[in-house]
C-alpha cells in the first residue's frame, strides 16, 4: 500500500494543473499536524511515562512546555519520511502574551516555540504557523474596540520572533470560534468586522516589514462561508484582498460528490483566480463506500481537477497514521483503511482507528495483555495527589422516603412501589427516611470525614408535576437545609439533577420518549442552578443514563417498566443526551460566570475483557460492548457530538441482516452535534464490575441489548461473588476502564470523577462486620491509585456507594450498599457504621495507602481560663453564706422556676462528652495491661454487679478507636473527656513498668482528637487503681501519693504537648464512700466511720502534689489547666422557712462538694460544718480524737488554691431535712445529721429522678461559696433501662438541665465555661453492669463488633452544640402589631358550668345533673347545682364582661332550661326569659352574643332513650334549634350548633369520663355518636339557612376542638404520620365532612375499616354516609369555630387487633415535652407555637375558611392570689401566635378566652380554674373578682393586639381614664360596687337604712337583757348560771 501512496503523490506532484508554485523552487504543500495532547499521549508508548508534561491539559491543541518531548525529532522525521512537507503549528496568544502586550511576553513559552519550529526545520518540515487558536487573552476580550490594534501588535511580535523560521502564516484558523469568544453585546457582523480589521492590519504589517523573503499570509475560512464573505465589501479582504492565497476548511462527502462539486463551483466566482490551500480536510459518510484511502483521494483530486481549482496544497492528516511500538520506536504511514472516526467526520488530531491495533481499546488491552497475575495484582503503596476528593453517594429515591410529604409529586418509582405493595414487596415510600434525617446523615458524613457528598435532587419534590411553573417551596427548603448543613460541616455538595426518578406526571405523557421532556428538564435544571448554585459547585445532570435507557425502557426491570430494547431504549438515550447538553449550555451561558461551578454527567460502565483474547472477533466484541455501554453517551458528549461509529455500524448491520429493523437509532442534526460536543466539564464514572465478552453466537433477530450489540456477556467463575448477581469482584478492571476512558474520551482535557464504586452485602450476612466490602474497597481503590500514579489518568475523586443502605429498586432492601447499616425494621431507621465506614475514613485520612504520618497539630482551642483561681483564705460559715441561694430560689413559683429560657453561652463555650477507661476500653489484659481493682472485683464471685458483668471487653474502645473518633466528629463536640487507665500505662502502677503499647493507644487517641479539632480533657484517675498498688494497701498507703505523682508526671511529659485540660481525680466522694465506706465498690473496704475520711485525706494530698508538679514543671511550656472533678446532688431544704432544714441542706453540700472543694478552693482545710459535726459526734462516741483527720498548717498552705477551674459532676437533687441519727456504729452518712429523699413527682431515670432546676441552684451555690471560679460541668446525663435509639426522655433531661445551666450563666452571672454530657456511649455502669444505658450512642453488647448507633439524643445534643445553647427560634420571636379592623374579641362560658339553678323555674334534668350526682364521677363530689349562679347574676356577669372590654360574649343555652324533656312538647318560658334578659343586657352594653346551642348538657330524658347513639336525636336537636332561632334569632347573629363534638363522642361515649359516662362500647359508641352529631349539625345549619338566614341575617357553624400534634421524633416518618393522624382523628373527624367533602378523613376510614376486618368483622365500625348525606353535610358552615388549648408529641403505637377503641384505631400515643410549662390540668401544657401551626393547618387543609377561635385558655390550681402570671404568659404568647397566623394569611376573624370566671370544670369539679375572674366559693354571694390576667386581656382588646413599644407609649395601654360604661341609663349610680338606676338605688338605700335601725334596736335589746341577767347572777349565782347556760 505504501507503493500506491507514492504513486499517488508522484502523479499529484507531476499533474500539470497542480504545478502552481509561488516560485520555481517551491514544492506542492502536503501538510500534517498540529500536535495535540492526545497525539503525544499516544506516541509515548504502551505503558506511557507518568512524567510527561503533556498528558493532561486544558486544551486539545498542545501548548508548548519545556522540555520538549524527547521523541519529537523521531516523530517529525517519520512524518517527513512519508512525503509530508509542511507541519501546522498553532500559537497560543494568551500564553505567549499573558498580559496582552508585546512588552511583557512569556519568555519561556517564546523560547519553547522557537525550539519546536527549529525541530521541524531540522526534520525538513516547513512550519505552517497559525497566529491565534482557541483562548483570547483576557485583556483583549475586555477591550474589543482596540482588538485590531492589539492583534496587530501581537502579530508584529510573532513575525519578529519567529520570522526567520516561518514562511507561511495564518492569522486565524477558526473565525467562528473567535467570534464566539468576543463579547456577545455586539452583533455577529460587528464581531466579524473586528476580526477582518485585525487580519488586514496583520497582513499589512507583514508585507510592509517582514515579507522580504517571499513569505505568505492567509486566514482559514470555512468553504461554505467564502461566498458570503465576498458579498460584503467590508469582509471581502478575508477571501481575496488581504490574503496571498485562499485557505479552506473543507468537508468532502464520499456519498455525495455533487454537493462537493457545488461547493467548489462557488469558489470560481472569485476574480481574479486565487490559489487554494486545503488547510483542513474532513471526510464524511465514507464508511459505507468501502473505498480505500487512495481511491478516495483520487476521487477528490478528480473533483478538484474538473473544477479547475488552482490548488497549492492539501491537508493529509486524515490519511496519516502514527504509532509507537512496544520498543519505543515511532513510525508514521499513510493508512490502507479509513478509520471509523475519520469516516464520521472527526478532526484529524482526534482520529484513532478503532478497527486497527491502534484504537483506544486495543491499546489499553495491549498494555495489560501480557501482565502476569502477580504484576496485575501487585499492591501499590502510595498516596493520591493532594486535593483528591473523597466522598460517598446516595440517590433520592434510594434513601429519601417522604414520598408524599410536603407536596412532593409522585415519581415513576412511586408507581412501581405501589404496584409492589400490592404484591407484598418492598417500596421506597419511607426508604431510609433521609427526608426527615438531614442532620443525622450529615453527622454520618462528618464522622466519615467525607469531603464530598453526591446526592440527587428529587425532581418531583421540586416540581410535583415535572413542570416548572410553581416550585414546591417545602421541597426546596429541604435541599437548602441539606446543602447548608453540608457546607457548615465543610463537605462539598455534588448535586445530581436526575437519578432515574422522573416525575410520574411526565411519564404519563411519554416520559423520556417525549421530546417535550427536554424543555421540562431544562426548566428544572435552570431552577436548581439559580436556587442552589450559589453553594453547589459540582453538578451532575444525569446519573447513569444507560441504566434508565437499558433497564427502564429496554428490559423493563426498572421504572417505568417499559420493555422496548430496540426502539424506546435508543429514543430515551437520544432525548436524555439532548436534555443534558441543553442544561450544560444553559449553565455555561447563564450561571458559570457568577457561580464558577462545573457541570458533568455520570456514566456507568463495566470493563469488557475478551472471553478468548486470541480471537480478534472477541476483542472487537469487547470494544463494541464498551461503545454500546459507555460510548453510547460518552462519544456524543466527549468526542464529536454523535454516536460511536461502532454502534451505528452494528445497528445498521443488524437491520440489514434482519427482515425488519431490530433497532431504531435516532440521528442528531448538525446543530445538535455541535450542542452535544464538549458539553461536560468532567466525566463522572460509575464502575462496579467487569465482564468477559464474546462475539454473539448465532443469528437472531429478536431485539435485545446483547443481540443488537452483537456480543455475549460472561463471567469468570473464579471471580468472587457478591450479594448482587451482576457484581463480581474484579478490581483490575477499573484500572483498564479508566485508561480507556482517558484515551478514548477525556484525553487529558477533561477530569474524571469516579462517582460510584461499591458492592452490596446481603441481609443474611454479618450486617456490621463487612470484611468482604473492605477487601473490595481496598483492591478497587488501589487499582484507581495505579491508574492515577502509573498511568497518569486524571482521576480527581473517589466516591463510594453508598453512605447508607437504601431501596435498591427491584431487589428492594435485600442488597445493602451502605457504609452505614440501616435497620429498616425500626421506624427510626437507625444508622450503624459498618467496619467499612471506618476503613473508608482511614483511606481519607491517609489519602491512599501509605502509613498515616501523624502530624502533631496544636490542640483545638479551649475555653479561656485563668491560670489560677484566687482562693478564699477564710473558712466557710455554718451555714455558709451560700444560703442566699435558697433565699433566692426556694420560694419561686413552679411556673417561674421551670419556665424555659432562650439564649446562648459564651462564644468559646466548651461542649463535650465524657467516658472513662474501665467503662469503655475493654482489652483488660491486652498488650501488657496490668489488672486494676475493677478487673479483680468483677472477676471475684459475689461482686454484686448485675448479671455478673465485667469490663473485660466493655465497648472495646481499645480496639475501636476509629469508631469512637467517628462518633465524636459526628457529634461536633469541641472536647472529649476520657480517663487514662493507670494500669495500661504502668501495669504495676510504677514508672518502672511503662507499657509502650498502652502509651501508643492514648497517643493515637489524642492525635485523632486533635486532628479532628477536639480538645482532649484527660482524667488521670477514674476509680481504676492498679491492683498491684492495692496489694500494698492502696490509697491507705502513704506511698501512693508519690506513686500517683510519678504516673501523672509521665502523662504530663508524654501527652501534655497536646492535652491542655487535666483532671487528677473523678468524683473522690464516691470513691471514698463506696470504696472504703459502704464497701460496695472495690477495694470493698467496709469502714463507714473512718475509711472515707482517711482516703479523702490522701486523695486531697495526692491531688495537691500532682498540681504542684504540673504548675512547676510543665505549665509554662504547655500552658494547660488542671483541676479535679467533684460530684454532688443539689440539696433542697424540705422546709425553706425552717433554718435547721436550710442548714442541713448546706451541710449535705459541704459533706459532698465541700469535703474536697473547701480545702482546694478555699483555705486548705475542711469546711467547719464538717469538722464540727464529725468532731462533736466523735466526742459523743467517746473517741479521743475526731475521725476526720486534720491537716498541718504547712499542708493547708500547700493544698489551698490547687485548682485552676471547678469541674462538676451532677445528676439529680435531693429533698433534705434535719435529722438526729444514731451515734453508733460511726458512719460518714450519719455524720451529716440529715435525711434525704427524692420527690416522687420528679421524672424518673434508671438511677435518679430528674430535677433540672437543681442544676441552676447548685451552680449558684458554687459561685457563692467559692467565688467567681470558672466552672466546667464534666458529667451530666440520664441513665435509662430501655436500649432503644429513641430516647426522648434523655433528650428532655439534657434539654432541661442545659437550660438551667444557661439560666445560671445568663441570668445569675455564673462563670460557666463548658458542659460535657455523660456519656458518649453505653458502657459498663459499675454495679449496674450493662443494664443502665447513659450513652448518646447505643452499643450492642451482644455483637462482638460492639457497633455504635446514634440515639435521638445524639442528634439533639449536636443541635445544641451548633446553636451554642438554646437561642430563641426566629418563628418564636414576639411579634408586635394589630389584628385586622373589626376583629372580634370575646370570652366564653357554658351553661352547666356557670348557671347553677339546676332545678329552678322548671328546668329539666340534663345528663350532667345526673353525672355529677353519681358517686366517684366528679372530683371532690362537686356539682353544678349552683356553680357561679349566673342564672341569678346577669348584672354581675355583664360587669365582668365590661371589665374586659370585649366585643362579644360566647355562652351556651341549656337545652333542658328551654325544653325540660328535650322535646317541644313543653317550652319553658322562664328559661327563655333568662336568655332574653341576658341578651338584652349584653346588647345594651354593646356586647354581641355568640350563642352555642349545645355544650354537652343533653336532656336526661333523651339520654334515657339512647341519647346521641339514637338517631332520633337528630330530629330532636333540629326542633330545639328551631325554637332558639325563632325566639332569639332576631337578636342573635352568631350561632354555634355544637361545642367540641370530639369530647361529646369520645369522652362521653368512649372513655366515659364525661356525661353520660358510657364506656362499654369504646369501639363503636364514639363513632355512632359522632355520626349523629354531624347529621344534627347539618340539619340545624340547613334549617337556619333555608328558613331564617334571609330574615335574621346571622351566621351559623360548629365549634371543633383539636390539639396540635408534633412528632415525638421529627426525623421519624412513622411519627410524622402519627402526628398527622392524631390531628385528623381529633379535629378532622368532624371538620373533614363539614369543611371538605361530606365524609370522614381517608386515613380514618382506612384504619377503622382495616382494624375492623382484622378483628373478624365484616364491615367497618365507622358508619358510612350515603351519597345524599355527604352532599347535605358538605359545606354546612359559615365559619370555622375552633377551640384549642395545647400541643402533644405523638408517636406511632400499635394496639393488638382485638382491641376495639378509638385510641386503638388511631394508633397514636402521646407525651409532652418536659420543658413545656405545666397548667392546672394534666392534659394542658403551655405550647403557644402549636396554636399558629394548627391555625395554618386549618388554612391549608380546609381552604382557608373564616376562623373564630371560640375557646383558648389555661387552668391553674390553688391560685394563692390574683396575680396569675402563668395565665398572662399563656394569653400573651398564644394571642401573639394568633397574630402571626394572621400574618401568615390565615383568615382569623375572632379570638375568645376560656373563660370569663372560675367555674365547674366538668369531671374535675372546681379544682381547675380557667377564669380571668376569681370566684370566691366560700362567699355565698359568689363575687367575680378580676385577676391580673383580666386586666392584661382587657389591654389587648383595647389595643386590638400588641403595640410596638419602640413606637412609644400607646394610648390603649394607659389605665382606664373613664369609669366602665354601663349597659343601663346614663343616670345610673354606683352602689356597693354595683351600677343601679336611681330608683333601685333609693330602694336599696331605704332597705339598708331599715336594716341599720333593726340592728340598733337589736343591740339595745340585748344590752338590756344582759344588764338584767347580771343583776340576777349576783343574787343567785350557782343554780341560775347553770340554768341559763343550758337554755342558751
Amino acid at each position: 500500500m505504501e507503493l500506491v501512496w507514492h504513486l499517488v503523490l508522484i502523479v499529484l506532484l507531476s499533474f500539470s494543473c497542480w504545478g502552481l508554485d509561488w516560485k520555481s523552487d517551491r514544492n506542492f504543500i502536503s501538510a500534517a499536524g498540529p500536535l495535540t495532547t492526545d497525539l503525544l499521549h499516544n506516541l509515548r508508548g504502551p505503558l506511557g511515562n507518568q512524567e510527561s508534561p503533556f498528558v493532561t491539559g486544558d486544551k486539545e491543541i498542545y501548548v508548548c512546555r519545556q522540555p520538549l518531548p524527547s521523541f519529537l525529532p523521531e516523530y517529525f522525521s517519520s512524518v517527513r519520511a512519508v512525503m509530508i512537507t509542511h507541519y501546522k503549528v498553532f500559537l497560543p496568544w494568551a500564553q505567549l502574551l499573558p498580559e496582552g502586550s508585546s512588552e511583557n511576553p512569556d519568555k519561556e513559552t517564546v523560547q519553547c516555540y522557537r525550539q519546536l519550529l527549529e525541530a521541524l526545520k531540522t526534520a525538513q518540515l516547513q512550519p505552517l504557523v497559525v497566529l491565534h487558536h482557541q483562548t483570547l487573552p483576557a485583556s483583549t476580550v475586555q477591550r474589543t474596540e482596540a482588538f485590531a490594534d492589539l492583534f496587530a501588535d501581537y502579530a508584529s511580535f510573532i513575525f519578529h520572533s519567529f520570522g526567520d523560521l516561518v514562511e507561511i502564516w495564518f492569522t486565524f484558523s477558526d473565525l467562528e470560534e473567535v467570534i464566539m469568544e468576543l463579547p456577545h453585546q455586539e452583533s455577529r457582523s460587528s464581531r466579524l468586522q473586528i476580526l477582518t480589521d485585525a487580519h488586514r492590519k496583520a497582513y499589512e504589517i507583514y508585507h510592509e516589514k517582514y515579507a522580504s523573503q517571499g513569505g505568505k499570509l492567509s486566514v482559514v475560512l470555512r468553504a461554505e462561508a467564502v461566498s458570503e464573505l465576498l458579498l460584503e465589501p467590508s469582509t471581502s479582504a478575508l477571501a481575496k484582498d488581504a490574503v496571498d492565497f485562499l485557505s479552506l476548511d473543507l468537508s468532502y462527502e464520499c456519498q455525495s460528490e455533487a454537493d462537493f462539486r457545488q461547493k467548489l463551483s462557488k469558489l470560481q466566482t472569485i476574480e481574479p483566480k486565487v490559489k487554494v490551500f486545503i488547510f483542513n480536510l474532513k471526510l464524511q459518510d465514507c464508511l459505507s463506500t468501502k473505498k480505500n484511502p487512495s481511491d478516495l483521494f483520487f476521487s477528490l483530486l478528480t473533483a478538484l481537477s474538473e473544477e479547475q481549482m488552482l490548488t497549492i496544497g492539501f491537508d493529509l492528516s486524515t490519511f496519516l497514521s502514527c504509532s509507537s511500538s512496544s520498543k519505543k520506536s515511532r513510525s508514521c504511514s499513510l493508512t490502507d483503511n479509513l478509520t471509523l472516526q475519520t469516516a464520521l467526520q472527526l478532526d484529524p488530531e482526534t482520529a484513532v482507528d478503532s478497527s486497527l491495533p491502534h484504537s483506544a481499546y486495543q491499546r489499553v488491552w495491549e498494555m495489560f495483555a501480557n501482565q502476569s497475575r502477580a504484576e496485575r495484582d501487585a499492591f501499590l503503596q502510595d498516596v493520591f495527589p493532594e486535593g483528591f476528593l473523597w466522598g460517598v453517594s446516595t440517590g433520592a429515591f434510594n434513601v429519601e422516603g417522604g414520598w408524599a410529604e410536603d407536596g412532593r409529586g409522585a415519581s415513576i418509582w412511586d408507581r412501581v412501589g405501589h404496584q409492589n405493595t400490592a404484591k407484598g414487596q418492598a417500596t421506597p415510600e419511607v426508604a431510609s427516611d433521609s427526608y426527615h434525617k438531614v442532620d443525622t446523615d450529615v453527622a454520618l458524613l462528618r464522622g466519615l470525614r467525607a469531603q464530598v457528598y453526591k446526592f440527587s435532587i428529587s425532581w418531583s419534590r421540586i416540581f410535583p408535576t415535572g413542570q416548572g411553573q410553581s416550585p414546591n417551596l417545602r421541597g426546596v427548603a429541604y435541599y437548602n437545609m441539606l446543602i447548608d448543613r453540608l457546607l457548615d460541616s465543610h463537605i462539598e455538595p455534588m448535586a445530581t439533577l436526575s437519578h432515574w426518578d422522573l416525575p410520574q406526571a411526565l411519564q404519563d405523557r411519554g416520559g423520556w420518549q417525549n421530546e417535550s421532556v427536554v424543555d421540562a428538564f431544562l426548566d428544572y435544571a435552570a431552577f436548581c442552578f439559580s436556587t442552589f448554585g450559589d453553594r453547589v459547585k459540582l453538578w451532575v445532570t444525569f446519573h447513569e443514563p444507560w441504566v434508565m435507557s437499558y433497564a427502564g425502557y429496554g428490559t423493563g426491570q426498572h421504572a417505568p417498566g417499559i420493555s422496548s430494547p430496540g426502539v424506546a431504549s435508543f429514543k430515551v438515550a437520544h432525548v436524555v443526551l439532548k436534555a443534558h447538553a441543553r442544561a450544560w449550555h444553559h449553565y455555561n451561558s447563564q450561571h458559570r460566570p457568577q457561580q464558577q461551578g462545573r457541570v458533568g454527567i455520570v456514566l456507568n460502565s463495566d470493563w469488557a475483557e475478551p472471553l478468548s483474547p486470541e480471537r480478534p472477533e472477541d476483542r472487537r466484541a469487547s470494544e463494541r460492548f464498551l461503545h454500546f455501554m459507555l460510548g453510547w453517551f460518552a462519544h456524543p458528549i466527549f468526542v464529536d457530538g454523535d454516536y460511536p461509529a461502532a454502534l451505528r455500524a452494528q445497528i445498521q448491520q443488524m437491520n440489514k441482516q434482519c427482515p425488519t429493523p431490530v433497532a431504531q437509532l435516532p440521528k442528531f442534526t448538525e446543530a445538535e452535534k455541535q450542542l452535544l460536543k464538549g458539553s461536560a466539564d468532567f466525566l463522572g464514572l460509575s464502575h462496579y464490575t467487569s465482564r468477559l465478552i464474546s462475539k454473539a453466537q448465532g443469528d437472531t433477530c429478536i431485539p435485545s441489548y446483547d443481540t443488537i450489540g452483537g456480543f455475549s456477556q460472561h463471567v469468570d467463575p473464579a471471580w468472587p461473588q457478591t450479594e448482587s448477581p451482576w457484581i463480581r469482584v474484579v478490581p483490575w478492571g477499573i484500572r483498564r476502564l479508566l485508561q480507556f476512558v482517558s484515551l478514548e474520551y477525556t484525553r487529558g482535557k477533561v477530569p474524571i470523577y469516579l462517582a460510584g464504586n461499591g458492592m452490596p452485602i446481603g441481609e443474611s450476612e454479618d450486617l456490621i462486620n463487612d470484611s468482604l466490602r473492605i477487601d473490595y474497597f481496598n483492591q478497587y481503590i488501589n487499582e484507581v491509585l495505579k491508574a492515577v500514579k502509573e498511568d497518569s489518568v486524571d482521576v480527581q475523586s473517589y466516591i463510594a456507594r453508598s453512605l447508607i443502605d437504601g431501596f435498591e429498586g427491584p431487589s428492594g432492601y435485600s442488597q445493602r450498599f451502605g457504609l452505614y447499616h440501616v435497620n429498616f425494621n425500626d421506624s427510626s431507621r437507625p444508622r450503624t457504621p459498618r467496619k467499612s465506614a471506618y476503613f473508608f475514613t482511614s483511606m481519607i485520612e491517609k489519602n491512599g495507602f501509605l502509613t498515616k504520618v501523624v502530624k502533631r497539630l496544636p490542640p483545638a482551642s479551649k475555653a479561656n481560663v485563668p491560670r489560677k483561681i484566687r482562693a478564699f483564705t477564710f473558712p466557710s460559715e455554718v451555714p455558709s453564706k451560700a444560703k442566699v441561694v435558697w433565699e433566692k430560689f426556694s420560694n419561686q413559683p413552679k411556673f417561674e422556676r421551670d419556665l424555659f429560657y432562650h439564649g446562648t453561652f459564651r462564644d468559646d463555650f466548651l461542649w463535650g462528652v465524657s467516658s472513662s477507661a474501665y467503662q469503655i476500653e475493654g482489652a483488660w489484659d491486652a498488650d501488657g495491661k496490668g489488672p486494676s481493682i475493677w478487673d479483680n472485683f468483677t472477676h471475684t464471685p459475689g461482686s454484686n454487679v448485675k448479671d455478673s458483668a465485667t469490663g473485660d471487653i466493655a465497648c472495646d474502645s481499645y480496639n475501636h478507636l476509629d469508631a469512637d473518633l467517628n462518633m465524636l466528629r459526628a457529634l461536633k463536640v469541641k472536647a472529649y473527656r476520657f480517663s487514662i487507665s493507670w494500669s495500661r500505662i504502668f501495669p504495676t502502677g510504677r514508672n518502672t513498668s511503662v507499657n509502650t503499647r498502652g502509651v501508643d493507644y492514648y497517643n493515637r487517641l489524642i492525635d485523632g482528637l486533635v486532628a479532628s479539632s477536639i480538645s482532649p480533657m484527660v482524667t488521670l484517675f477514674h476509680w481504676d487503681l492498679p491492683q498491684a498498688l492495692q496489694d500494698i494497701g492502696g490509697w491507705e498507703n502513704p506511698s501512693l501519693i508519690e506513686l500517683f505523682n510519678s504516673y501523672a508526671d509521665f502523662c504530663f511529659q508524654t501527652f501534655g504537648d497536646r492535652v491542655k485540660f487535666w483532671m487528677t481525680f473523678n468524683d473522690p466522694t464516691y470513691q471514698a464512700w463506696l470504696g472504703y465506706g459502704s464497701g460496695e465498690f472495690p477495694p470493698n473496704v467496709n469502714d463507714p466511720g473512718w475509711g472515707p475520711y482517711r482516703i479523702g485525706h490522701a486523695i486531697i494530698k495526692a491531688h495537691a502534689r500532682v498540681y504542684h508538679t504540673y504548675d512547676e514543671k510543665y505549665r509554662q511550656e504547655q500552658k494547660g489547666v488542671i483541676s479535679l472533678s467533684l460530684g454532688a446532688h443539689w440539696a433542697e431544704p424540705q422546709s425553706p422557712g425552717v433554718p435547721r432544714d436550710v442548714e442541713a441542706a448546706d451541710r449535705m453540700l459541704q459533706f459532698s462538694l465541700g469535703w474536697f472543694a473547701h480545702p482546694i478552693f478555699r483555705n486548705g482545710d475542711y469546711p467547719d460544718a464538717m469538722k464540727w459535726k464529725v468532731g462533736n459526734r466523735s466526742e459523743l462516741q467517746h473517741l479521743a480524737t475526731s475521725r476526720l483527720p486534720s491537716f498541718t498548717e504547712e499542708e493547708k498552705r500547700y493544698i489551698s488554691a490547687t485548682a485552676d477551674v471547678f469541674c462538676l459532676n451532677t445528676y439529680s437533687s435531693r429533698i433534705v431535712r434535719h435529722a438526729t441519727p444514731r451515734l453508733n456504729p460511726p458512719s460518714y452518712k450519719d455524720d451529716r445529721e440529715l435525711t434525704e429523699r427524692e420527690d416522687s413527682s420528679w421524672p424518673s431515670t434508671a438511677t435518679n429522678r430528674a430535677a433540672s432546676w437543681g442544676m441552676r441552684r447548685l451552680l449558684n451555690w458554687i459561685k457563692e461559696e467559692y467565688g467567681g471560679v470558672p466552672i466546667y460541668i464534666t458529667e451530666n446525663g440520664a441513665g435509662l433501662k430501655d436500649p432503644k435509639v429513641e430516647d426522648t426522655n434523655r433528650i428532655f433531661y439534657h434539654k432541661t438541665y442545659i437550660n438551667e445551666a444557661l439560666k445560671a450563666y445568663r441570668l445569675d452571672g455564673v462563670d460557666l465555661r463548658g458542659y460535657a454530657a455523660w456519656s458518649l456511649m453505653d458502657s459498663f455502669e459499675w454495679l449496674n453492669g450493662y443494664t443502665v444505658k447513659f450513652g448518646l450512642y447505643r452499643v450492642d453488647f451482644n455483637n462482638v463488633s460492639r457497633p455504635r448507633t446514634a440515639r435521638a439524643s445524639a442528634r439533639y445534643y449536636t443541635e445544641v452544640i451548633i446553636s451554642n445553647g438554646m437561642p430563641l427560634p426566629k418563628e418564636d420571636e414576639f411579634l408586635y402589631g394589630q389584628f385586622p379592623k373589626g376583629f372580634s374579641w370575646s370570652v366564653a362560658t357554658a351553661s352547666y358550668q356557670i348557671e347553677g339553678a339546676w332545678r329552678a323555674d322548671g328546668k329539666g334534668l340534663s345528663i350532667w345533673d345526673t353525672f355529677s350526682h353519681t358517686p366517684l364521677k366528679v372530683g371532690n363530689d362537686d356539682t353544678g347545682d349552683v356553680a357561679c349562679d349566673s342564672y341569678h347574676k346577669i348584672a354581675e356577669d355583664v360587669v365582668a364582661l365590661q371589665n374586659l372590654g370585649v366585643t362579644h360574649y360566647r355562652f351556651s343555652i341549656s337545652w333542658t332550661r328551654i325544653l325540660p324533656d328535650g322535646t317541644t312538647k313543653y317550652i319553658n318560658e322562664a328559661g327563655l326569659n333568662y336568655y332574653m334578659r341576658l341578651i338584652d343586657t349584653l346588647q345594651a352594653a354593646s356586647i354581641q352574643p355568640q350563642v352555642t346551642i349545645y355544650h354537652w348538657d343533653l336532656p336526661q330524658a333523651l339520654q334515657d332513650v339512647g341519647g346521641w347513639e339514637n338517631e332520633t336525636v337528630v330530629q330532636r336537636f333540629k326542633e330545639y334549634a328551631d325554637v332558639l332561632f325563632q325566639r332569639l334569632g332576631d337578636k342573635v347573629k352568631f350561632w354555634i350548633t355544637l361545642n367540641e363534638p370530639y369530647v361529646i363522642a369520645n369522652l362521653g361515649y368512649g372513655y366515659g369520663t364525661a356525661a353520660p359516662g358510657i364506656s362499654s362500647r369504646p369501639g363503636t359508641g364514639p363513632y355512632i355518636v359522632g355520626h349523629n352529631l354531624i347529621k344534627a349539625h347539618a340539619e340545624a345549619w340547613h334549617l337556619y339557612n333555608d328558613v331564617y338566614r334571609a330574615r335574621q341575617g346571622g351566621m351559623i357553624s360548629i365549634t371543633i376542638s383539636s390539639d396540635w400534634a408534633e412528632p415525638r421524633d421529627p426525623s421519624n416518618q412513622a411519627e410524622v404520620e402519627a402526628a398527622r393522624r392524631y390531628v385528623q382523628f381529633m379535629g378532622g373527624w368532624f371538620a373533614h365532612p363539614i369543611f371538605k367533602n361530606g365524609d370522614y378523613p381517608e386515613v380514618m376510614k382506612t384504619r377503622v375499616r382495616d382494624r375492623s376486618l382484622a378483628a373478624g368483622l365484616n364491615k367497618s365500625r365507622l358508619p358510612e354516609f350515603t351519597e345524599s348525606e355527604k352532599r347535605r353535610i358538605n359545606g354546612t358552615y359559615d365559619f370555622f369555630g375552633f377551640n384549642h388549648y395545647t400541643t402533644v408529641l405523638a408517636y406511632d403505637f400499635n394496639y393488638a387487633s382485638w382491641i376495639s377503641s378509638f385510641d386503638a384505631d388511631r394508633g397514636v400515643a402521646s407525651i409532652t415535652d418536659r420543658s413545656w410549662p405545666d397548667s392546672g390540668s394534666f392534659w394542658l401544657k403551655m405550647t403557644p407555637f402549636g396554636f399558629r401551626r394548627i391555625l395554618n393547618w386549618l388554612k391549608e387543609e380546609y381552604n382557608n375558611p373564616p376562623i373564630y377561635v371560640t375557646e383558648n385558655g389555661v387552668s391553674q390550681r390553688e391560685e394563692s392570689d390574683l396575680n396569675d402570671t402563668a395565665r398572662i404568659y399563656y394569653l400573651r404568647s398564644y394571642i401573639n401566635e394568633a397574630l402571626k397566623a394572621v400574618q401568615d394569611k390565615v383568615d382569623l376573624r375572632g379570638y375568645t378566652v376560656w373563660t370569663l370566671m372560675d367555674n365547674f370544670e366538668w369531671a374535675t369539679g372546681f379544682a381547675e380554674k380557667f377564669g380571668v375572674h376569681f370566684v370566691n366559693y366560700t362567699d355565698t354571694s359568689l363575687p367575680r373578682i378580676p385577676k391580673a390576667s383580666a386586666k392584661f386581656y382587657a389591654s389587648i382588646v383595647r389595643c386590638n393586639g400588641f403595640p410596638d413599644p419602640a413606637a412609644g407609649p400607646h394610648p390603649c395601654l394607659q389605665q382606664d381614664a373613664e369609669p366602665t360604661t354601663s349597659p343601663m341609663r346614663e343616670e345610673d349610680v354606683q352602689f356597693l360596687g354595683l351600677r343601679l338606676g336611681t330608683a333601685e338605688a333609693q330602694t336599696a338605700l331605704y332597705v339598708l337604712f331599715a336594716l341599720m335601725l333593726l340592728g340598733v334596736c337589736g343591740v339595745a335589746f340585748l344590752s338590756y337583757k344582759y344588764c338584767k341577767r347580771s343583776k340576777q347572777k349576783q343574787t343567785q349565782p350557782g343554780e341560775q348560771e347553770l340554768s341559763h347556760s343550758s337554755s342558751f
